[in-house]
């Protein structure tokens, strides 16, 4: 219990302030217009177009930072409120999804280890349910110790999954932040709001990690202790 406390608590309240932090720094800054008048879409277009990009369909789904960009299908997805709106949170998103789509062209390595993982990382996924709280529930059983071990496999794979995330986007967010400047979309004052946004978007990811590292070092605890 005491290592419950230690290493998964604290990754609750990291992960909540983290998802708060974002919430708040895109609500306010959603509410800011940008002097340019340029909507997300059309300054992802830009950035794409720069880096020699034409082949990538820039769609609008539902959802509040439903923001993302598929390697697979070359499709980058913004949220209604950055597909058409014209703030600084609108153009930073738009722009580092649009810095995604950069890296694919490029293939930056981060990415493609980041795409190699995801079938395993699927897999592993698909598995959490059932390892989240059983170890606790079932660690009298006969079947306690392959249950761990199962557990302890699948956050191995998140945790490095999520360890290759956080290059991969740190350096959408720079390339973002760089070209929104460089192409005149945005002022360097305005930029602001757009590493407000994206720096509290980073914590969401620094998060995931730290969470997910947490409970492998808790998992691998109780495997030891059941060794024992």
């Amino acid at each position: 219990m005491f290592a419950f406390l230690i290493l998964i608590i604290p990754t609750f309240i990291l992960a909540f302030w983290a998802q708060n932090k974002v919430r708040s720094a895109y609500g306010k800054y959603v509410q800011v217009p940008s002097r340019g008048n340029i909507t997300g879409r059309e300054a992802a277009a830009a950035v794409m177009q720069k880096a020699g990009i034409y082949d990538v369909e820039i769609v609008q789904v539902r959802g509040e930072l439903t923001d993302h960009y598929d390697p697979i299908n070359k499709r980058l997805a913004l949220s209604e409120h950055n597909y058409n709106g014209t703030s600084l949170a609108a153009l930073g998103v738009a722009a580092h999804e649009a810095g995604h789509a950069v890296q694919h062209k490029i293939g930056y390595s981060m990415l493609k280890a980041r795409m190699a993982m995801i079938p395993v990382t699927n897999i592993a996924s698909s598995l959490m349910p059932f390892v989240m709280f059983g170890p606790m529930i079932l660690f009298g059983a006969g079947l306690g110790t392959l249950f761990l071990k199962i557990g302890v496999g699948c956050y191995l794979v998140m945790t490095a999954f999520h360890l290759v995330t956080l290059p991969v986007e740190f350096d959408a967010s720079r390339r973002a932040k760089q070209e929104l400047v460089s192409l005149g979309i945005l002022g360097q004052d305005e930029l602001v709001g757009v590493n407000k946004t994206l720096d509290a978007a980073a914590w969401t990811y620094v998060a995931a990690f730290v969470s997910s590292l947490g409970y492998l070092i808790y998992l691998l605890m109780m495997l030891s202790g059941r060794r024992d």
